[in-house]
């Protein structure tokens, strides 16, 4: 039994021929053997019509580095995320990423994932420098974006999951402006009076671009703006919780979070201070998550798939990297969902 187990392993280790095995049986250069596999490069006929019986007959498949090499490909999509993002912003990253994943899987491909930091891109060059990927997906965008910028700068295919004000680079993105902008403007149609917008940095072009909306919303209805009811920049708990003190003080009805994270470390502070939501003030978020989804009472917020987001770039991207027409800005949608925070 053991002599006939080991006779099989024989011939399924002896079954894995390399290009260099397939060279030397039939006498011709890896080179050869290559071009023929290839399709590219100059060879006769009736060699690489030899050379395709001989690797059918043995089952002979290239390995990925193999294919690589003959076809200049790297068979490896990179994904760049920020080193310098939250906790709480993981889970997006996470869902955009799984989108990322099947596409690239379906085309044969692995993952790189590469951190970028606001200042610092050196893992990003040293990718690129030593050629392990063909093209690369965006997780944030910045207004000036040094990532963007080296990409362009050394012509490798991109897309960006986001917003850029470079036309020229292919965007994939949420229509968050109508988004915020239909959100706000059924808050004032519902009643809102006095609304407060608790934003993070304005250089996440995200950022910008619900603040955009936000107004738009208000301009609609009607309604003044009021710029010291509009706090961005507030990348910590203590600058939340100091905008949502001024926010009660001020008398403001409805506090608007532009993200999830903000949204529940408003709450929190509601909750300590034991304001009611919605008898005392009432909550809005620009974006929903499992973070909010716990909550008593449930938070009206705009709801957005980011599996979806990573999909259409993974699916965009390949299509760059091979030559078809894209279409340069994409805007997927958008759901608003009103709960019992802002009845």
């Amino acid at each position: 039994m053991n002599e006939e187990k080991n006779t099989v392993q024989f011939k399924e280790e002896n079954s894995k021929i390399t290009i260099t095995d397939v060279a030397d049986a039939l006498g011709i250069s890896k080179t050869t053997v290559s071009r023929a596999i290839s399709g590219k490069g100059r060879i006769g006929e009736a060699t690489r019509q030899r050379v395709l019986d001989y690797i059918s007959k043995n089952h002979y498949r290239p390995s990925v580095v193999a294919k690589g090499l003959a076809n200049s490909k790297t068979y490896n999509i990179g994904w760049i995320i920020p080193g310098d993002s939250s906790s709480s912003d993981l889970p997006f990253f996470q869902r955009c990423m799984m989108g990322v994943s099947e596409v690239a899987a379906a085309e044969n491909y692995d993952l790189l994932i590469t951190m970028v930091f606001s200042k610092d891109i050196s893992q990003l060059e040293r990718v690129v420098r030593n050629r392990k990927v063909d093209g690369f997906i965006v997780g944030r965008t910045l207004l000036d974006d040094p990532t963007v910028e080296y990409l362009k700068k050394n012509d490798i295919p991109f897309v960006v999951i986001g917003s850029s004000n470079d036309h020229e680079v292919v965007q994939i993105d949420n229509d968050h402006i109508n988004a915020c902008r239909e959100l706000t403007s059924i808050l004032v149609m519902k009643g809102i009076k006095k609304p407060v917008l608790i934003g993070g940095n304005e250089n996440h072009i995200v950022n910008r671009s619900r603040k955009t909306g936000y107004i738009l919303g208000l301009e609609s209805q009607g309604m003044h703006i009021d710029k010291t009811a509009i706090y961005l920049n507030m990348e910590t708990d203590t600058m939340i919780e100091r905008a949502v003190d001024e926010a009660v003080r001020k008398k403001a009805d409805c506090i608007v979070c532009m993200d999830d994270r903000i949204c529940s470390t408003v709450l929190t502070k509601l909750y300590k201070d034991g304001i009611n939501v919605p008898r005392d003030i009432k909550i809005a978020s620009f974006y929903n998550s499992k973070l909010l989804e716990n909550n008593q009472p449930a938070i009206t917020a705009l709801s957005y798939d980011p599996k979806e987001l990573g999909t259409v770039a993974c699916k965009i991207l390949f299509d760059y990297m091979a030559g078809k027409e894209i279409q340069r800005k994409v805007y997927l949608g958008y759901e608003v969902v009103l709960k019992g925070s802002t009845n």
